[in-house]
């Protein structure tokens, strides 16, 4: 009872927040844009000739796909079992149907959403520009260029159907890890203190979702970093130690998660009609990583797939690499990234958990909240 009266007047505060901007009825959201860094990547990256930073090899995909498609994991991301909760399509990478508009114009824009995300970025512009890879910043161009109307569509009622979609979609924001990251196994490139260097990262996750929201976006979901000190890539990084995560970049990813969760939270309030969740990445997995054997785990440490210590000196398919015999009890996958497992168990945690794992809503329950009247921009 103490526990439902603490959640009570936080309860008030959303419902009056949200119930006073939007007319809600009963809708089905069918439609997901993605946007961030490798954790959601479908394969962006292996479109892009200059990129170094790519997954389209063996063995990734080969837990579920059977082969590669460019996601940097054995199976499918959490986007794609969202996707799956809401019964359509996994989202397709936005420069395979940047490549297919090209040729026919005329091909209808997917209803079920598009995926922008490309491995390597950040927050920051800078984040592994020399890579190759696409930012924040110029996946959020992509997005736009597609509103703009083709000129033998102007008569049409074209443009009116795709706002609609937007206007009805769920928005998927995840990164910023390449950015701490990049901090630590750079030491001197950014004269940044730890503080300045996320308030820095805060502002473009500020910028993105106000363009977002200009464009139609209302129900946008921000994934927090997870305990990225713990990967095993941190071995890349000189003196990092191999028994236990690497403190100082858990420190920083905490920090950049307590301004995400403000933000998250002020959405209601400073973009009306619009609703913000926040995703606790960092606080879901390391409930798993506590309790691994509960959760079917055997390692926690290791990647299953990769070489040299922890199996994080080197990306997974190169370099004379090795592979666990079940993926599914590894924590990890490749030197970065979790296994498919892994992914499987967060975003159910996401799509119908509690407000430790995903709040104030989880995605289950917005994807219900829908309002046919909202301004369209």
């Amino acid at each position: 009872m103490i526990g439902m009266m603490e959640r009570f007047p936080h309860l008030i505060i959303f419902l009056g927040v949200f119930l006073t901007a939007l007319a809600s009825v009963d809708a089905e959201v069918k439609s997901v844009f993605v946007f961030g860094d490798s954790q959601f990547d479908a394969g962006n990256n292996q479109y892009l000739k200059d990129c170094k930073l790519k997954a389209n090899f063996k063995p990734y995909g080969s837990s579920f796909f059977n082969h590669p498609t460019g996601r940097f994991t054995n199976g499918r991301t959490v986007a794609d079992f969202i996707a799956q909760y809401l019964e359509i399509e996994f989202q397709k990478p936005y420069q395979e149907v940047y490549r297919l508009l090209a040729k026919d114009s005329r091909m209808p824009f997917p209803s079920n959403g598009l995926n922008f995300a490309s491995a390597g970025s950040g927050l920051l512009p800078d984040t592994n520009k020399k890579a190759g890879v696409t930012s924040i910043q110029v996946q959020l161009q992509q997005f736009e260029a597609l509103l703009a109307k083709p000129p033998h569509l102007e008569n049409s009622t074209h443009q009116h159907i795709h706002l609609k979609q937007i206007n009805e979609s769920l928005f998927f924001l995840v990164s910023g890890g390449n950015d701490v990251f990049s901090y630590f196994l750079l030491p001197g490139a950014s004269n940044m203190t730890m503080e300045t260097y996320v308030d820095a990262m805060l502002k473009e996750v500020d910028r993105f979702i106000t363009k977002i929201y200009m464009n139609g976006g209302r129900r946008i979901v921000l994934f927090s970093l997870g305990p990225i000190g713990c990967i095993p890539g941190r071995v890349l990084i000189r003196g990092t130690p191999t028994d236990r995560c690497l403190d100082k970049m858990d420190e920083m990813a905490v920090y950049f998660n307590a301004g995400l969760k403000r933000f998250a939270y002020s959405i209601p309030s400073k973009y009306p009609g619009a609703i913000g969740l926040y995703a606790a990445v960092y606080v879901t997995g390391q409930k798993y990583r506590d309790n691994a054997k509960e959760y079917g785990f055997t390692n926690i440490n290791d990647a299953c797939c990769g070489n040299g210590p922890l199996n994080g000196g080197w990306q997974c398919g190169i370099f004379g690499y090795k592979m666990c015999k079940n993926p599914n009890e590894y924590f990890f996958w490749d030197f970065f990234h979790p296994s498919e497992r892994t992914y499987e168990l967060i975003a159910k945690a996401f799509w119908a958990g509690d407000k430790d794992e995903i709040s104030p809503i989880n995605l289950k329950t917005l994807v219900h909240i829908y309002n046919k009247t909202l301004p369209i921009h």
